[in-house]
């Protein structure tokens, strides 16, 4: 296989978080607050997770699958894909790992019979860059097969022990295709020997946050790349009040999303990894300021009043990360900027 080169992406806007754009304008920063994670493998699970309002949805062909039950997974996710009404959703198929002999055939099979439903494919215990162009690779045989355009489908790549983690950079940038990292906690925890059998939760004895590092490691590559950086799932499905704990932990850093695995999880991870109105408010409020003070209308300046804060460059960047999510989540405005009066 050839070396993974790093992926050259389009310049940022002035009005935009920094984002990556297919040749039909779509971004590949989609909003992923809630990744909904359902059975490939049942037929009813499919159909309500195309009523609940989760950013995105992922339909499992590894560890939500038997063995024995995979083969017949695909094709029930080929019907899904094409005759579901996924609308407003991410579309994403997780396959089983390249340790398997499961993967090839899971892409292909999924890919050929619905790629034109389907946004990425999600590949777990990643490992290194060279699995990443790998399924880079097959996508692009495939599509180039099928007639589908070449490189609209995305790739996320799960973090799940750590050799991945030591070798994130690499991973990040080992394809275009690649739009998120995702931390897999459960896997994760096994590899180091993590002495807890709660998945998400802090290690008894353990005086600090034990997944500072990890979180913080998978997010500096995320945004070395400009990839989304995405939280694994919290297994306790019905305590939404930890829920809500863990996934707060990781908006702080500014992580995109966690995985959700119940429905009763979905509205509290759109919740966390949305900004309040009024914080939302007040960064459309920094952006409309700073574009007016640098403006001639406003005198050219780098930097302004707003209210009694002062504002410059590096506010507008800020305001950039808070504006941006609001906009993906889909917020309103509810206040206007009124220039000063000369």
């Amino acid at each position: 296989m050839t070396t993974p080169t790093p992926v050259n992406r389009p310049p940022v806007s002035h009005h935009r978080p920094q984002e990556t754009s297919l040749r039909d304008g779509t971004s590949r920063l989609r909003p992923r607050r809630s990744c909904l994670a359902v059975p490939g493998s049942n037929p009813r699970f499919l159909e309500k997770a195309q009523g609940l309002p989760a950013d995105q949805v992922f339909l499992d062909l590894e560890d939500a699958c038997a063995p024995l039950a995979k083969e017949g997974a695909r094709h029930t996710i080929v019907d899904a894909l094409n005759n579901g009404d996924w609308t407003g959703k991410t579309r994403v198929v997780r396959v089983n790992d390249w340790t398997t002999h499961w993967t090839y055939r899971d892409v292909v099979t999924v890919v050929e019979g619905a790629g034109q439903n389907l946004d990425c494919i999600m590949l777990p215990k990643v490992q290194d860059a060279q699995q990443v162009v790998a399924l880079d690779l097959l996508l692009t045989q495939i599509e180039k097969t099928m007639g589908f355009e070449v490189g609209r489908i995305g790739i996320e790549a799960q973090i799940e022990n750590a050799k991945g983690l030591v070798n994130i950079d690499e991973i990040g940038a080992a394809s275009p295709r690649l739009e998120t990292l995702i931390f897999g906690p459960a896997d994760f925890m096994a590899s180091i020997n993590m002495k807890t059998l709660v998945v998400g939760q802090q290690p008894p004895g353990y005086p600090a946050d034990a997944y500072h590092y990890i979180l913080m490691r998978i997010l500096m590559a995320a945004r070395t790349h400009d990839l989304q950086a995405i939280d694994g799932p919290f297994l306790q499905i019905r305590d939404v009040d930890a829920y809500r704990e863990v996934a707060g932990r990781a908006a702080a850093l500014g992580f995109d999303g966690k995985w959700v695995l119940h429905p009763g999880q979905v509205d509290a991870a759109n919740e966390v990894f949305s900004p309040s109105q009024e914080d939302y408010d007040h960064a459309e409020l920094i952006l409309d300021a700073y574009d007016w003070c640098t403006s001639e209308e406003g005198g050219k300046k780098g930097s302004a009043m707003l209210g009694d804060e002062m504002i410059d460059e590096a506010s507008r960047k800020m305001a950039l990360v808070v504006a941006g999510k609001g906009r993906a989540a889909g917020m309103q405005r509810t206040s206007k900027f009124e220039a000063p009066e000369a």
